[in-house]
């Protein structure tokens, strides 16, 4: 019984550190405006994707049976207008949202992971390893990453996999750079050089002292990120690159482009998914900076 106690007592601690230290980063959180209005607004997005089955059906992309005329311009029936296939453009507006919004998380995740595991070995064993690595970091830097996601995403299969996995391993330098540089500064502490005196082996300064101290930042990158990437997917289904089977905010407008609605003035077509694109971009992009602000200079919330 006292060693069940005695056990349980650490852990009961270590819950309590979190529960204080979420409690501090919401309320310093809450006095970012921009924030708040960011986070209102993703959430409004996140529940009309989940709930997207249910209000628009799934049936939505079907054009067989489509509900309306092509190209319609909007009214009472149809908010939004048509497509020119005469698909209700509000429902696929939606329904669009949750490729984007998935892929664009899965993206920048996949890019954060890459960029924090480089990033802290590079730190961590330093010498030739390190030398490797910032070189290989350094050529994905100059080169342009829409250019080597359009080549990979040209040469594989055109899937969702394919565009998650195109944007996840061209973008992910600037964060390998970052944890970096914040393993270096965490690793010059004296409590690291205790843990080596102790017999900590380089998986446990890693992953005990490391990687809790990095993560601050990773939490404000992979928001950061989350708004390029959905720019990132769209601009790939916007060139043809992206999963015909399934409908986006980047093929909606792609479609627009295919039927002319440029040049004919069918400006129902474009904004939409247009206006749609943008407003996730900086609703990802307030909420990444007001995390920021709270996380940085000396990450002292997430302790």
């Amino acid at each position: 019984m006292t060693a069940d106690l005695v056990q349980e007592t650490p852990r009961r601690l270590a819950w309590q550190r979190r529960r204080r230290s979420a409690v501090r980063f919401w309320q310093q959180y809450r006095t970012h405006r921009a924030g708040l209005v960011g986070l209102a607004a993703l959430a409004l997005f996140a529940l009309a994707a989940l709930t997207a089955p249910l209000t628009v059906g799934s049936d939505v992309a079907g054009v067989t049976d489509a509900p309306g005329s092509p190209l319609q311009p909007p009214s009472g029936e149809f908010p939004l207008g048509t497509d020119r296939f005469g698909r209700d453009l509000l429902g696929l507006v939606v329904w669009g949202s949750r490729v984007s919004l998935l892929v664009g998380l899965l993206a920048a995740v996949l890019s954060v992971v890459i960029g924090t595991v480089v990033g802290i070995t590079a730190g961590h064993f330093r010498g030739p390893y390190a030398t490797v690595l910032m070189r290989i970091t350094d050529w994905f830097l100059v080169m342009p990453a829409l250019v080597l996601a359009i080549a990979l995403a040209t040469v594989m299969t055109r899937s969702l996999g394919t565009v998650i996995l195109a944007i996840g391993v061209t973008s992910w330098p600037t964060t390998a750079r970052l944890v970096r540089a914040q393993t270096l500064a965490v690793e010059s502490r004296p409590y690291i050089e205790r843990a080596r005196a102790l017999g900590g082996g380089h998986w446990h300064v890693m992953t005990r002292h490391v990687l809790p101290n990095v993560m601050p930042l990773v939490l404000a990158q992979t928001t950061l990120m989350i708004s390029s990437s959905v720019l990132a997917e769209a601009t790939l289904a916007f060139l043809g690159l992206g999963d015909p089977t399934v409908i986006s905010w980047g093929g909606l407008l792609q479609d627009a482009r295919e039927a002319g609605a440029v040049s004919s003035g069918d400006w129902w077509y474009l904004v939409p998914p247009g206006i749609a694109i943008a407003v996730v971009a900086l609703t990802f992009t307030l909420c990444g900076r007001a995390v920021e602000s709270v996380l940085n200079p000396r990450l002292g919330v997430a302790r």
